[in-house]
């Protein structure tokens, strides 16, 4: 079934194995747990999570967009603006904080319309991956989905510089996961990195595509 899926990129495929594999729903009480069980920026490092930093994380939502075009199925990324004051000219997936009384999946669906100009007609959630913690103090809720590729994007050039597709094969393929490391805040710190014709996918991006590929074809 998953070599199937990678070497076809069936959208019908993918569909019956996301919602087999991933969670129905996902709550904002489910990022303010007191443990941290799903990946992290600390995980791979061997590193302890202190409790003070899991009570700061705040929580956050993103959607992962599978677009189902026809040449096959690829994951919509953005560039964030070169000038944001935090995670600057990195690759992301559309999301951002959660406001007060908003849920999960509205935040992403928000977000991914104020970022890119994704509509939601064209969006079809299927499922949330594990949060993800990251060592900036973001408790990160991934809403996968299947959008439809007759969207017509409006970017925000505040937040973001540039938006990309990639092939979900590329990504899917545990071969091109490296393990990168480089120091932050005194100490080696290991994440995943997934180079693909120039850029640099890498860190909770990287981490949360990681993520995917274990609960679909491991």
């Amino acid at each position: 079934m998953s070599d199937n899926l990678l070497s076809d990129a069936n959208a019908a495929a993918f569909r019956a194995l996301a919602r087999r594999r991933l969670a129905p729903s996902l709550d904002v009480e489910d990022l303010e747990r007191e443990t941290v069980t799903g990946p992290s920026d600390y995980a791979l490092s061997g590193l302890r999570v202190n409790p003070a930093d899991i009570a700061r994380a705040r929580p956050a939502a993103v959607l992962l967009p599978i677009v189902d075009r026809p040449e096959g199925l690829t994951v919509l990324l953005t560039l964030r603006a070169s000038d944001l004051r935090a995670h600057s000219g990195q690759v992301a997936l559309p999301g951002g904080k959660i406001d007060p009384g908003e849920t999960p999946r509205e935040a992403a669906l928000r977000e991914a319309r104020e970022e890119i100009g994704l509509e939601e007609q064209f969006i079809e959630p299927l499922g949330w991956l594990d949060p993800y913690l990251t060592g900036t103090g973001f408790r990160i809720a991934p809403l996968v989905a299947l959008v439809e590729p007759s969207f017509s994007l409006k970017v925000n050039a505040l937040e973001v510089d540039e938006v990309f597709e990639t092939p979900f094969a590329f990504l899917m393929d545990p071969a091109n996961h490296r393990l990168d490391e480089r120091e932050w805040r005194g100490r080696r710190r290991q994440f995943y990195a997934m180079p693909h014709e120039g850029r640099y996918i890498w860190g909770a991006t990287a981490g949360i595509l990681r993520n995917l590929y274990e609960k679909l074809f491991t």
